[in-house]
C-alpha cells in the first residue's frame, strides 16, 4: 500500500516537476519575508464618518488624515522599489529598533494611536470653550533604551520620580534636568495593581540631553461637556492623525464652519495642550493628499521644508501649510 503511493507521488513530480519549481519559486517571491519593509505614497481617510458628536453643527468641506502605505518585504516588492520612484526600501531594524519585531512596533502604533485620540479630543474641546474635566492621568512606560541603566520595566505605570509626582512628560524632563550625570534617581511606579520602587541612572546621550533612557506616554482619565467618539480600524495605528482629529472635533463643537468648504488633508501628532509634533513619512502624506484631489496640506513646521520640496519638485498643484498647534491651524483657516 505504502509503495503504491510513494510510486503514484513519484510519477506525479517527474510529470509535472517543471510546474512544482515554478509554483516554489513563486510561492518563495510572494510570501517568504526578508527584513525590509517598502514605504509608499498613501492616501487619506476622511473624518466625517470616524468624528461622533451629536451637535447641530455641519460642514461643507473635509477634514482627512494623510497615512504612508508600507508593505511587508518580499522578493516582488523589494524588486519593484528599485523600479518604481515613490517606492522606498527601509530596513525593519529602523523602524522596530532593538529588540522589537514589525508585530511589536504595530501594537505600539495602536497605543499611541488611543494617546493621540485622547490629546485630540483635550485640545479641541480645550480650544472651543467647551466644558471637559481632566480626572486622572496615566503614564505607561512603552519603550527602555539600550543604553538605560534601570530596572524600569514596560508597562509601568509611573508615578512619582525621588516622590515627585508626575503628571505629564514635561513634568519629568524638567525634574529630570535638575539632576546631574549619574544621579540614580527613585521611582514609584504601579504594575499589576502592585507598587514597586525602581530605579534609574541617568545618562547624557549623543545630543548632550540627559536621560533616564525611559519613555512613556500619557493616558488621561476625562470627561466632556458632550460626548465624542472617535472610530479607528484594528489596522490602523500611530499617532500622526492627531491635529487632523482635533480640527474634526473642534469644528463639530463651534458655530463656524472653518473648512468653507475645502478639502483640507493633514498630519502632526497633537499634544493635550494644543502643540503640534513632528512626524516621520512627510513625503508620502504629501503624494497622497495630492493624489486625492486635497486643496490644502496642514503638516508641523518641523516637517514644512521637507513637504514644500516635494511640492515643487512634482509640481503639485496643492496648498502647504506649516503649523506650530491648534490655535495656528484655526486661525489659519478662519482667514480664508
Amino acid at each position: 500500500m505504502i509503495n503504491k503511493i510513494y510510486e503514484k507521488i513519484k510519477s506525479f513530480i517527474k510529470l509535472n516537476y517543471k510546474f512544482l519549481i515554478i509554483f516554489t519559486i513563486l510561492l518563495f517571491m510572494f510570501y517568504y519575508e526578508f527584513p525590509y519593509i517598502i514605504y509608499k505614497s498613501g492616501g487619506t481617510i476622511n473624518l466625517e464618518d470616524r468624528v461622533i458628536i451629536d451637535t447641530e453643527y455641519t460642514e461643507e468641506g473635509s477634514f482627512s488624515m494623510s497615512y504612508v502605505t508600507a508593505v511587508k518585504g518580499t522578493s516582488v516588492f523589494i524588486l519593484l522599489s528599485y523600479i518604481l520612484p515613490d517606492w522606498d526600501l527601509i530596513p525593519l531594524s529602523d523602524i522596530t529598533g532593538e529588540g522589537n519585531d514589525y508585530e511589536d512596533v504595530l501594537e505600539i502604533g495602536k497605543e499611541y494611536l488611543n494617546d493621540g485620540i485622547d490629546n485630540a479630543i483635550i485640545a479641541a474641546f480645550n480650544e472651543s470653550g467647551r466644558g471637559i474635566k481632566i480626572k486622572d492621568t496615566i503614564n505607561i512606560v512603552m519603550y527602555i533604551s539600550e543604553y538605560a541603566n534601570t530596572d524600569i520595566e514596560v508597562g509601568d505605570r509611573i508615578i512619582s520620580i525621588n516622590d515627585y509626582k508626575i503628571n505629564s512628560l514635561d513634568d519629568a524632563k524638567e525634574y529630570v534636568n535638575t539632576f546631574n550625570e549619574g544621579d540614580t534617581l527613585k521611582i514609584k511606579v504601579i504594575n499589576n495593581d502592585k507598587e514597586y520602587e525602581r530605579t534609574a541612572t541617568l545618562y547624557l546621550d549623543s545630543d548632550n540631553t540627559l536621560k533616564m533612557g525611559v519613555s512613556f506616554k500619557t493616558n488621561y482619565d476625562y470627561e466632556t461637556e458632550i460626548p465624542v467618539t472617535v472610530k479607528m480600524k484594528d489596522n490602523e495605528s500611530g499617532s500622526s492623525g492627531g491635529l487632523m482629529m482635533s480640527l474634526a472635533i473642534y469644528n463639530a463643537l463651534v458655530e463656524e464652519d472653518i473648512t468653507r468648504g475645502l478639502d483640507i488633508v493633514g498630519t502632526g501628532e497633537i499634544n493635550s495642550d494644543g502643540t503640534v509634533e513632528e512626524i516621520g513619512g512627510i513625503k508620502y502624506k504629501v503624494l497622497g493628499a495630492s493624489k486625492k484631489g486635497a486643496d490644502i496640506f496642514l503638516c508641523p513646521e518641523e516637517n514644512y521644508e521637507e513637504a514644500i520640496k516635494i511640492k515643487e519638485e512634482r509640481n503639485l498643484d496643492i496648498e502647504i501649510v506649516s503649523v506650530s498647534c491648534l490655535k495656528d491651524a484655526i486661525t489659519y483657516l478662519e482667514s480664508r
